[in-house]
């Protein structure tokens, strides 16, 4: 199929992916003075007396604000507010239909850190949770950063979590199949931007400690010049045996290589340099760093890419829906690391041993266990942590 094509056909004639439907009834005198004056006057005092009945009187205890400034849309880099309406419909869609989640797209016409974070924080209270989507490195960073201070619901930056989640819980099956453990293997991450630095944090927490990043210029390492601020904290925690060197050099006998920047960084040659039963999770997208078939011709025990059309897909997808499910049925103030492990563990464990093989390492999207299973984890990880408005 002509994707591009079938999908512009397919706009035109949906006029947006997403809808308002009523949930209460106005068709008649009783129904209209119950939704609305008179009636509605005494939810509003009782909101009035305390907002936590907010989330029990109107719609934020499901709402999520779905919130770009077009910066870094997909592959297609900065294209703006409005261009990026149709992938944050799309995202609102995924919402609603994996998660159940009513999500709504608010697209700014600013890039000013300060600006943006003042408009979604004066909005907060519409909503129960917050997911930024498609915001430029480093500002998506600050940015995130900022709401947290200031919001008390969860704010939540997907591409940077939701793939550091998918990416660990592809992690734990692919290091169950080559028989190998977190705590023990090198990890080399190619791309040190948002996506990558939230993967190095959450492999960390899970037991990780020898891990590299990887960009453009080299290895990064404590003191290397030119790092921002976010890489040279990540550089502190990471390559304590401070080696320096290019890709090339660095992947030699690692154990796992991630990917999350550009097409074919990574070479046959590269893979044949790792170690015995490696692992390559290509992600870039729409070409990865290396495809499979050229990841296995160099001795890779188990491939994944971001892309739909190969085996072991880190998809998204996977990750946010039930993830909000979860913060959102916890009426939780944040999602915090606690909350982010729970998620990729479920998600791992949705894999039994008879199934998991070099080509199923997670399951796939459409598998209907994923919400409840990854909601009600993450609502644990709340409550047990004390992030959840609930007791």
């Amino acid at each position: 199929m002509d994707y591009a094509n079938e999908s512009l056909k397919a706009h035109y004639k949906w006029r947006g992916k997403i809808e308002i439907t009523g949930r209460a009834s106005v068709d008649s005198k009783e129904a209209l003075s119950l939704a609305y004056t008179p009636g509605v006057a005494q939810p509003c005092l009782e909101i009035k007396k305390d907002l936590s009945k907010s989330f029990e009187l109107t719609r934020r205890w499901n709402t999520v604000a779905v919130v770009t400034d077009g910066t870094a849309v997909l592959g297609l880099g900065d294209i703006g507010p409005e261009a990026s309406m149709p992938v944050m419909e799309g995202k609102c869609a995924l919402f609603k239909a994996f998660g159940d989640v009513d999500a709504v797209p608010l697209c700014i016409r600013s890039k000013d850190v300060d600006e943006i974070v003042r408009t979604v924080q004066l909005l907060a209270g519409s909503f129960g949770g917050v997911n930024l989507e498609d915001i430029s490195a480093p500002r998506c960073l600050e940015i995130e950063g900022k709401l947290k201070a200031c919001c008390d619901i969860p704010i939540f930056h997907d591409d940077q979590h939701g793939t550091a989640i998918v990416a660990l819980a592809g992690l734990i099956n692919a290091l169950r199949l080559v028989e190998k453990v977190i705590e023990d293997v090198q990890i080399v991450i190619c791309g040190a931007g948002s996506a990558g630095l939230a993967i190095a944090r959450l492999l960390m927490s899970k037991g990780a400690n020898q891990i590299i990043l990887t960009d453009k210029t080299g290895s990064l390492y404590a003191g290397k010049a030119g790092l921002n601020a976010e890489q040279e904290k990540i550089a502190q925690i990471t390559n304590r045996e401070k080696r320096t060197g290019s890709l090339v050099e660095i992947i030699k006998n690692a154990d796992v290589f991630i990917g999350v920047s550009g097409s074919g960084v990574l070479t046959r040659e590269m893979v044949q340099s790792m170690s015995e039963k490696a692992i390559v999770f290509a992600c870039a997208n729409p070409t990865p760093e290396i495809f499979p078939d050229e990841a296995k011709a160099g001795g890779a025990a188990v491939v994944s890419t971001g892309r739909s059309d190969f085996p072991n897909q880190l998809n998204n997808v996977l990750v946010f829906p039930g993830l909000f499910r979860g913060a959102l049925d916890a009426r939780a103030t944040d999602i915090n690391t606690e909350m982010k492990l729970a998620a990729a563990e479920v998600i791992a464990g949705l894999v039994s041993d008879e199934e998991l093989d070099s080509e199923y390492i997670l399951p796939v999207p459409f598998d209907k266990r994923i919400k409840d299973r990854v909601a009600e984890a993450v609502g644990k990880a709340a409550k047990s942590t004390g992030v959840s408005r609930l007791r």
